[in-house]
């Protein structure tokens, strides 16, 4: 939820700065809109810095072993963060390479959204360390939206995989429990 809102911080400040600055896109491009910063290299920016800064800094894997599940590595977390910052790159580039952006409007938009992500990170783990978000998740509109932190606590996927195994299992033994009575 955190790096959501984050992320939409993140287009919110592009859509500002795209009219503070106003600055065409290149001659050759015929699009609508101005071209600094490149929302795309932003927008890929701020997600892989967020996603790497997440992975290594601030996800721990469970201490208990779960059934069914390994956790990450750290040479894993910084082998994905790596291939998501490659990735994210390769966006940027691209919109140079198709004409869409300068160079310059390019690095602008990836500046932007890694100060953006590392802004973020540094205002959210405040918020962790004086336990604003605890108080936050405790509002009658969080409640009501049911918003949970769920990135830390649980692991949402897990947490899904293990309630399908139980339901599935449960499912089963009914079945069999039918086809003994059957016989």
């Amino acid at each position: 939820m955190l790096m959501f809102v984050g992320q939409m911080g993140c287009e919110a400040l592009n859509f500002a700065l795209k009219r503070i600055i106003k600055e065409e896109r290149p001659k050759q491009m015929y699009g609508k809109g101005y071209g600094m910063p490149s929302s795309h290299a932003q927008f890929v920016a701020y997600f892989s810095i967020s996603l790497a800064l997440f992975l290594i800094l601030r996800h721990t894997p469970p201490k208990q072993s779960i059934p069914s599940h390994t956790p990450l590595s750290m040479a894993t977390r910084v082998a994905l963060s790596t291939l998501a910052m490659t990735c994210a790159s390769m966006v940027a580039w691209s919109r140079i390479y198709l004409n869409y952006h300068t160079p310059k409007q390019v690095l602008v938009g990836y500046v932007a959204g890694a100060v953006s992500a590392v802004l973020w990170f540094l205002a959210t783990s405040i918020i962790r360390r004086f336990q604003l978000l605890e108080w936050g998740l405790d509002t009658p509109l969080a409640r009501l939206f049911r918003v949970r932190d769920l990135v830390v606590e649980e692991d949402l996927c897990q947490a899904g995989w293990e309630k399908w195994e139980e339901r599935r299992s449960t499912s089963r033994e009914k079945v069999n429990g039918m086809k003994i009575k059957m016989k």
